[in-house]
């Protein structure tokens, strides 16, 4: 059984999951107004390993979302992510957070746009298809009347910034998913074991966040 511990801090919400195989057996998280990573971090991760009925020297690997996100949020994520696999000697997986915001989605057809609320009407974004192939690269956009006004598709909005995105947006072929939902621990599972099959590791000692912009969220 290969057993990956999953951390995911790139928004509000403070996210672990324990996979087996790829399939999430457990998962804690809580999204707060204040950031409360810090302190529930190391809690979550010791809560999914208990309940699990595992210890931690039966992780084969730590993966960690990369971000784009929160800059407090990615250093808090990333630095306990590199202690542990240090300290067991285990690899290190880092995980698309966009990507793994467009798990939630489920679509037959048409495109998925993953959105992390920033300041103003920026967000940051990718595209994917219905595969959760993605097809256009991570940006930092400012949302206006012309974006995403050349697609003709069906287009599912998910994310943090959907209330603020579908004010200004409005083309009838744009479906936003519900308001505020974030990134989680639980969607990583498959995208982690998939890249620990391929030996898509990261260097321990070398790896930083994908910040995109520094000290995202202020305000």
């Amino acid at each position: 059984m290969t057993y990956i511990l999953n951390i995911e801090t790139a928004t509000k919400n403070c996210s672990v999951s324990l996979a087996a195989d790829g399939e999430t057996i457990s998962c804690k998280e809580i999204a707060e107004l204040g950031y409360s990573h810090a302190e529930k971090l190391h809690l979550f991760i010791e809560e999914v390993i208990l309940e699990a009925g595992i210890s931690l020297s039966d992780l084969k690997a730590i993966a960690v979302s990369q971000g784009p996100g929160s800059y407090t949020g990615l250093r808090i994520g990333v630095s306990a992510a590199k202690g542990l696999s240090y300290a067991l000697q285990i690899p290190l997986l880092a995980v698309d957070t966009l990507a793994s915001l467009a798990q939630q989605v489920v679509a037959e057809d048409g495109l998925i746009v993953p959105m992390i609320d920033a300041r103003r009407m920026e967000v940051y974004s990718a595209i994917f298809n219905s595969n959760k192939e993605k097809i256009r690269e991570v940006q930092a956009q400012i949302i206006t009347e012309e974006s995403f006004a050349d697609i003709s598709e069906t287009v599912y909005f998910i994310g943090d910034s959907n209330e603020k995105v579908k004010s200004v947006i409005t083309k009838s072929n744009f479906v936003f998913l519900d308001n505020h939902i974030y990134p989680s621990a639980n969607e990583m599972s498959g995208i982690s074991y998939k890249k620990y099959k391929e030996n898509d590791f990261v260097d321990v000692a070398y790896f930083e966040p994908y910040y995109l912009k520094d000290f995202m969220f202020a305000k």
